[in-house]
């Protein structure tokens, strides 16, 4: 019998925190977009095509801090003879353990906290589980929030969980809808994203699965090939041995990296972790999730402290990944009024004792002649077709998720799916959208959401810009509309709306986008607007914080000195505001006092260092070569360039 029951899970809980008060108009360093690749005229990786330079309309999540305390986290649990799935429906629906009922193993890597860390387009990320990615590559930008959740079932009678959103950038609603059967030992997984617009879209999803680093492990693909970058070069390599290193034995990979592996057409699409003893994770699917990943941190210093730094005492990961395209380089096309469906299985494999000691080819040939005599491809493929009409049943809603949904049109694709908006100011944007009147916002207070897209611009154009407009007076409207020109590459028409906006109401909102629309153009001019804003949001954390991102940007490093004495007590603690201004101390040439800054008690704690950034070390190993006349040992915690 399968069962299907909503329950909380006791965890240690880092505070997410609040977004931050200003748009996202710089987005985060994301590596696969300054590839620059060397293939082949037929291997149609669509390099490039898709990629977005942030999270906007989202704003960035970048105010969590690394305490942790306990919280009972709401979970959405499967369960049949074989499988017991946990699922974290408040943050991504992640699927967080999967176990083993026959022999008591979590197939899965389940972090022992949930802590985030800067890996995404919107900064928080956190470790362990499945997490599925939509959209954009840099991680899904719901993967730390609530989805819907609702609950069905199947023909057999089988209780299905369904999760599912409106995505705003791509502006597609998807859906997924797990359940377990009789006699089944794999976990059914059915998405689906519809894309009910006239327009062709880019579009991105990859299955991330984190799964336990085993001493001895192997990693089982069909491929001979796989694409893989180092540095800024993409290009294609032979597997396993790269370099005379076998990369199915992960722990062998010295340096954080990503392997694509090419799959041929006629092959089923698979992948799967074993320990020594030749079990663990199988994860397989209908052929339209054609691509599949390996990513190691790698076997170094650094790896082991960014291990340490997602985790309290998990131990390491891996992450295997199943992708719509061959890689995570670039998007794929997904056409008007159209659905894409396709069907994913987890469970267990068991290769037997002695399968880690064989080579790749004699173990992918043992698994896919396992899948091809069990015909489990075409039975999924089977099942695919035979749940369409579960894909559209009305389901029950337990769990509410964001109110964008309800501004999306209503179709036969999608009208199966309950939005609802219980979210005061998208109430007062929903008057907007009716009336063409624009609540006015306390300049004093954050705004509150963007939108995106040449419709929304458009309409917001027409009810501010006319002296006649209903907005003509209104100095919200004309920030958002200067927003909406500067997303747009409109710069002068959004220099005119932010100075409106000033005209009508000294605001920090306008400054700050004054100061990103002249960042490139005329630094002095930035740094004059953003301390106008600065001065004006002094408590304000978020806002300091990017204020200073700008300042080092525009190289203002006496600025910052001088911003940093004028910040609150609770500001100055802060391990990002401290980070600047340790940066700038060194540029101006305040090297002890920089340096004590760096070596004080545990030093300085930057919460939300970015993957692959590594100026805290570069800036530590500069203090220390000037003070000292050497290199020096860089301190554990500071060491996170894994390449």
């Amino acid at each position: 019998m399968t069962r299907l029951v909503f329950e909380t899970k006791r965890m240690k809980v880092a505070e997410l925190g609040e977004e931050s008060s200003v748009p996202d108009l710089f987005g985060e360093l994301t590596t696969q977009n300054s590839l620059v690749f060397d293939l082949d005229e037929d291997d149609e990786i669509y390099e490039g095509y898709g990629k977005v330079n942030s999270a906007f309309p989202y704003r960035q999540l970048n105010g969590y801090t690394r305490e942790l305390h306990e919280k009972d986290v709401k979970t959405a649990v499967l369960e049949n003879e074989y499988l017991k799935a946990v699922f974290l429906t408040e943050y991504g629906g992640r699927l967080w353990e999967l176990w083993d009922k026959k022999t008591g193993k979590n197939l899965l890597y389940t972090n022992d906290v949930l802590r985030f860390s800067n890996l995404a387009i919107r900064n928080a990320w956190f470790s362990g589980g499945v997490e599925w990615n939509l959209g954009i590559i840099g991680h899904n930008p719901l993967t730390t929030e609530p989805l819907y959740v609702a609950k069905t079932q199947t023909d057999e009678g089988d209780p299905v969980l369904r999760m599912y959103e409106y995505e705003r950038i791509r502006g597609v609603i998807w859906q997924m809808d797990f359940w377990l059967e009789e006699a089944c030992p794999y976990l059914n997984c059915r998405m689906r994203i519809v894309n009910d617009s006239n327009q062709v879209i880019p579009m991105y999803w990859w299955s991330n699965m984190a799964v336990p680093e085993y001493e001895g492990g192997r990693l089982v693909v069909p491929a001979k090939e796989a694409f893989t970058a180092v540095g800024t070069n993409g290009f294609k390599v032979e597997i396993p041995f790269v370099n005379g290193i076998d990369v199915t034995d992960y722990k062998k990979i010295p340096t954080s990296i990503d392997y694509f592996f090419h799959i041929p057409k006629e092959e089923p699409k698979y992948i799967a972790n074993i320990a020594p003893d030749g079990y663990g994770l199988l994860q397989f699917s209908t052929p339209r999730l054609q691509g599949r990943k390996l990513f190691s941190w790698g076997n170094i210093d650094a790896s082991d402290r960014w291990q340490e730094f997602l985790t309290d005492d998990a131990g390491r990961y891996v992450e295997i990944q199943a992708g719509l395209g061959k890689t995570q380089y670039g998007c794929i096309p997904m056409a008007p009024h159209t659905a894409w469906e396709w069907m994913e299985r987890y469970g267990a494999v068991d290769l037997g004792a002695g399968a880690c000691e064989q080579s790749h080819e004699w173990r992918y040939e043992k698994v896919t002649e396992e899948l091809k005599a069990n015909q489990e491809i075409e039975k999924l493929e089977k099942r695919l077709e035979e749940t369409k009409g579960l894909a559209k049943k009305q389901a029950k809603l337990v769990q509410a998720g964001s109110g964008y949904g309800t501004f999306a049109p209503k179709t036969k694709r999608t009208g199966h799916l309950e939005f609802v908006n219980q979210s005061e100011t998208l109430k007062k944007w929903k008057h907007f959208f009716e009336t063409g009147i624009l609540h006015m916002q306390n300049p004093e207070d954050e705004p509150d959401e963007f939108w995106n897209g040449e419709k929304f611009l458009t309409y917001l154009e027409e009810k501010t810009v006319r002296k006649d407009a209903p907005n003509a007076a209104n100095w919200y409207a004309h920030y958002q509309l200067g927003i909406s020109y500067l997303i747009a590459g409109r710069n002068e028409d959004a220099r005119d709306e932010f100075a409106r906006s000033l005209d009508l109401t000294s605001n920090a909102w306008a400054y700050h986008g004054l100061a990103c629309l002249y960042l490139k153009s005329d630094p002095e001019k930035a740094k004059q607007f953003i301390m106008e804003g600065m001065a004006l949001q002094r408590e304000r954390l978020s806002y300091q914080k990017e204020g200073f991102k700008i300042l080092e940007k525009c190289g203002a490093y006496k600025e910052i000195d001088e911003e940093y004495k004028k910040q609150t007590a609770q500001n100055q603690r802060n391990g990002r505001i401290q980070y600047y201004y340790v940066a700038a101390l060194e540029k101006l040439e305040r090297n002890e006092e920089a340096y004590h800054l760096l070596n004080d008690g545990d030093g300085i704690d930057v919460s939300d260092i970015r993957e692959g950034d590594s100026d805290i070390q570069s800036i530590w190993e500069s203090l220390h070569e000037k003070l000292y006349g050497e290199k020096g040992h860089l301190p554990h915690y500071y060491n996170f360039k894994v390449n």
